[in-house]
């Protein structure tokens, strides 16, 4: 393997060295092969199931996540996204024949999925494991090299990674780079063929400033407060377990956790209960003392949070311990709709409840607010479903279950407006990473002379052909 060094210390000479090793490694060619990238992909399988132990602990050490959560949210994750991928790849990558107008003929047109070259994946602290390599495996069923750089808010996960990486691929195919904002900073001021990012809406607007100055194709994962909406006409009991799974998983630390509850006022005591008994069922009596319940990541986020605390009235929970970064599942109401909680992703362990009289208030509220990158709505009315997923506009929508559709392969997952960019997963992510170069292959056996100068057709009878021929 040919060696290339990175200090950690936002070494802006060796990340160019680095780039331009991967460029050149790419345009060799060798990553294009299909047996090439399915070999690359089970190589990364096979150290991922080698080092399953190690991956997990890494994730109990930077949020406390339960081995159960690290895996199903995060290991396992990935390996379903790499097993598809290796299945898949070489139907994947198959040249797509699409049809040819008449008038074109004698002629085939098909699409050709091209790789883009080198790529960059920016992973975030709340899924350190999950979000860094899920875009690194359309990455590598694409047929790109890559650049890894972790978040330094989840050091041991970034160690193990570039550990993991850096030991056993060739730096000029596969390579983490780790570090701070400075070596972020150092890689966005380079010229890649792609990045993808996940994060932030302030930093995805950072990420996409540097790539237009190189006019960089791009992806952002971003977030933005995502509704649940609860219709008096509910399975109760799914509904609140459903629920409190999905905003408390985590810590609540997730991009598309439900982020604040509408509720038909008619239901809303009820709801509530039934939140507080799945909490209780869930966590105990003392959350805190819960091996099921992440921690806050840092003590800047868990400030964030707990400034969250005065706003409204604490229904249910509110206890917190910033030296073990801990915030108990908490309920709220009575807030402001123009305070701070109701402005900005919470992301963590709060959830805030607002009731309402008409359907058409919930749905103006959420079109008031940026698009979210989730929207969910439990109800057993059909036509209110419809309502809301016509009226509204969102990433992705899950009805009567929360984050549940981000774990189907065949859903492309992204964002819209300020939620993000572009989608992935399965074969989206393939195509992601793929441009999708267009080819029209002419025949020598005839060649009609009707297009050339001097023209003999007047404009109505080359209007009939063209009309004819589609």
């Amino acid at each position: 393997m040919s060696v290339v060094t990175i200090n950690t210390e936002a070494d802006t000479a060796g990340i160019k060295d680095l780039i331009k090793a991967q460029r050149n490694y790419f345009s060799t060619g060798v990553t294009k092969d299909i047996a090439f990238r399915k070999q690359q992909m089970n190589k990364l399988k096979k150290l991922i199931e080698e080092n399953e132990d190690r991956i997990v602990e890494a994730l109990h050490k930077d949020l406390r996540k339960h081995e159960f959560e690290a895996y199903a949210t995060e290991v396992g994750f990935v390996l379903v996204d790499l097993k598809k991928a290796i299945s898949n790849v070489g139907k994947w990558a198959k040249p797509r024949k699409v049809g040819t107008p008449l008038f074109q003929f004698k002629a085939k047109s098909y699409v050709k999925p091209d790789p883009y070259g080198v790529t960059l994946v920016i992973a975030p602290w709340n899924y350190p494991f999950q979000l860094l390599f899920a875009p690194v495996v359309g990455a590598m069923s694409a047929g790109n090299t890559v650049v890894l750089k972790p978040s330094e808010l989840a050091p041991h996960t970034s160690k193990l990674a570039a550990e993991l990486i850096n030991n056993n691929f060739d730096p000029e195919y596969m390579v983490v780079v780790e570090g701070g904002i400075p070596e972020s900073q150092a890689l966005l001021a380079e010229r890649f063929d792609y990045i993808f990012f996940t994060g932030g809406t302030a930093v995805g607007k950072i990420v996409y400033q540097a790539a237009a100055k190189h006019l960089t194709p791009v992806t952002l994962e971003l977030g933005g407060k995502s509704p649940c909406i609860i219709d008096k006409d509910t399975h109760l009991k799914y509904t609140a377990k459903r629920i409190v799974w999905g905003k408390f998983v985590n810590a609540g630390q997730t991009c598309i956790a439900p982020d604040y509850i509408l509720v038909d006022r008619k239901i809303k005591d009820k709801v509530i209960e039934k939140f507080k008994h799945y909490i209780k069922s869930f966590y105990g009596d003392d959350p805190q003392q819960s091996e099921y319940l992440p921690r806050i990541i840092n003590e800047r986020h868990f400030d964030r949070l707990k400034s969250y605390l005065s706003e409204g009235n604490i229904i249910s929970g509110g206890r917190t311990d910033r030296d073990d970064l801990y915030i108990e599942p908490t309920l709220i109401d009575g807030m402001s709709l123009d305070s701070p909680i109701m402005q900005e992703e919470i992301f963590g362990p709060i959830l805030p409840i607002i009731a309402y009289d008409k359907l058409s208030d919930a749905i103006n509220m959420i079109n008031g607010k940026s698009k979210p990158l989730a929207l969910y709505m439990f109800s057993k009315n059909n036509k209110k479903i419809n309502r809301v997923l016509e009226e509204t506009t969102a990433g992705g929508a899950c009805i009567n279950d929360t984050l549940m559709h981000i774990a189907n392969p065949e859903l492309p997952f992204g964002g819209v407006g300020d939620s993000g960019i572009g989608a992935y997963h399965g074969e989206s992510s393939f195509e992601l990473f793929s441009h999708l170069k267009s080819v029209l292959h002419r025949s020598f056996l005839i060649d009609d002379p009707v297009r050339y100068a001097p023209y003999k057709l007047g404009r109505g009878t080359i209007k009939k052909i063209m009309d004819w021929t589609l």
